[in-house]
């Protein structure tokens, strides 16, 4: 099957010389350059939005365990809904998909400002919305992610992913600041008019869009085409060890669900402080994107995973343990430089080592994955807290990270030795899935 542009076949690949390294180059590119921004105009919305809930619901609620319903309620559409999204975005317009999918946060935030602003507000009207908004993500993720090289040459393909990355972690920085911020200072009905304007020029940026056609024909939805997207990532063991470890990190090491506790009962700092506390994760993953883009690729790409996660577990067990505000903020950023790394190393080698006729359905394992690792992480993080402590769950947590990482280290040899080589995607030709150093460990 034929795509925008498919790469030839795996082979023997001698190492070309490397053209000089552009940062911007996706960015050059009008069509790429409209679908960023409208990425960026969404991540903002979409964070912003979770930060307003998760406050909204402790604020009603008082209970831990209630923002860890939060995390399996949006939990549950992504484990039934994802698969079936990937393989959806495989056979119809991947285009209007996204763009179907972005009006369904625009009503819930609405429908929140109305709840709000009338004192209509009960939980169960904020776990059926966040329903929603995970069936409709179930949808879009996969369908953004293979949108990509519709909008971009093959040739700043590689660099689009990174500043993709880039992109998502600025609005992911932005977001939350920007929620705690509205609702410090106007109240929480603002930030869902924020929401609602951020995500309208989501939609415009999007409707705006030109994507090259997709040529030959498309697999209708099924059993088997959702079975053959997760049987190309089960038969990659360098891909599917990647995705486990950054799963099971995120379920034992995520702090993210407990961050109101700790900026309202622990640390004392109020909406604002955890609206800064919020956005330091993606501050420091924002740095960290930056570096990825200007910087060469990480050659020992395996070790430099194993090594980023057990990072990611020891900060956030420094995390738990902090009683000072400033102190809290730079270990999350540093958590999040951590989590940046392995976010990148993934996200290239799912986008890289894939057909374009698989891309929906490979981005929907890959997003089951970290859909998975966020949500039961939230839900066990909330558990955990409600039986214990805040402190208990999350340096508990930064311990069982690091205790998933020496069993990686242990039992998979292969993602400990993997290394990225050079390809020379500009003329076309696919890396293999696995490229294992040679030697030993």
């Amino acid at each position: 099957m034929q795509d925008a542009w498919t790469p030839r076949p795996a082979g023997p690949v001698s190492e070309p010389d490397q053209p000089r390294h552009d940062p911007l180059a996706a960015l050059r590119q009008p069509n790429y350059a409209l679908f960023a921004g409208g990425r960026l105009s969404s991540a903002i919305a979409m964070t912003l939005l979770n930060a307003a809930i998760a406050w909204q619901v402790y604020e009603i609620s008082g209970s831990a365990f209630q923002l860890g319903m939060l995390g399996l309620a949006r939990f549950f559409p992504s484990l039934g809904m994802s698969l079936v999204g990937g393989a959806v975005a495989d056979s119809h317009d991947r285009k209007k998909i996204v763009l179907l999918a972005q009006f369904v946060p625009l009503a819930c935030s609405a429908t929140l400002y109305f709840a709000t602003t009338r004192d209509l507000t009960e939980l169960p009207l904020f776990y059926g919305l966040v329903l929603m908004l995970a069936l409709a993500a179930a949808f879009e993720n996969p369908a953004r992610q293979a949108l990509v090289p519709q909008v971009v040459s093959r040739e700043a393909f590689p660099n689009a992913i990174v500043v993709n990355s880039t992109i998502q972690s600025l609005g992911f920085v932005t977001g939350p600041a920007l929620g705690g911020l509205l609702i410090g200072f106007s109240g929480v009905d603002t930030a869902y008019l924020a929401h609602m304007t951020l995500m309208a020029a989501s939609i415009a940026a999007v409707a705006l869009l030109r994507p090259r056609a997709v040529e030959g024909a498309r697999r209708a939805v099924s059993f088997d085409a959702i079975k053959e997207g997760v049987s190309f990532v089960r038969h990659r063991q360098v891909l599917l060890g990647a995705m486990t470890l950054d799963m099971f990190a995120v379920i034992f090491g995520g702090a993210q669900a407990l961050l109101p506790i700790y900026a309202k009962d622990i640390l004392e700092v109020g909406p604002k402080g955890y609206g800064v506390l919020s956005a330091s994760l993606e501050a420091g993953a924002l740095v960290m994107a930056v570096a990825l883009v200007v910087l060469p690729p990480v050659r020992r790409a395996g070790r430099a995973l194993l090594v980023t996660v057990a990072l990611f577990g020891i900060g956030t067990i420094v995390f738990g343990l902090s009683r000072n505000f400033y102190l809290s903020v730079a270990v999350y950023m540093f958590i999040g430089m951590a989590d940046q790394v392995s976010v990148v190393l993934r996200q290239t080698t799912v986008q890289l080592s894939t057909p374009d006729e698989l891309r929906g359905r490979v981005s929907s394992v890959n997003m089951l994955f970290i859909g998975a690792s966020n949500q039961l992480g939230a839900v066990e993080s909330g558990l955990v807290a409600a039986v214990t402590s805040a402190t208990f769950a999350v340096v508990t947590g930064g311990m069982g990270c690091l205790a998933v990482v020496g069993m990686v280290w242990a039992k998979l040899p292969e993602l400990r030795r993997y290394e990225v080589r050079a390809v020379a995607i500009a003329s076309g030709e696919k890396p293999a899935a696995e490229v294992p150093a040679a030697g030993g460990s």
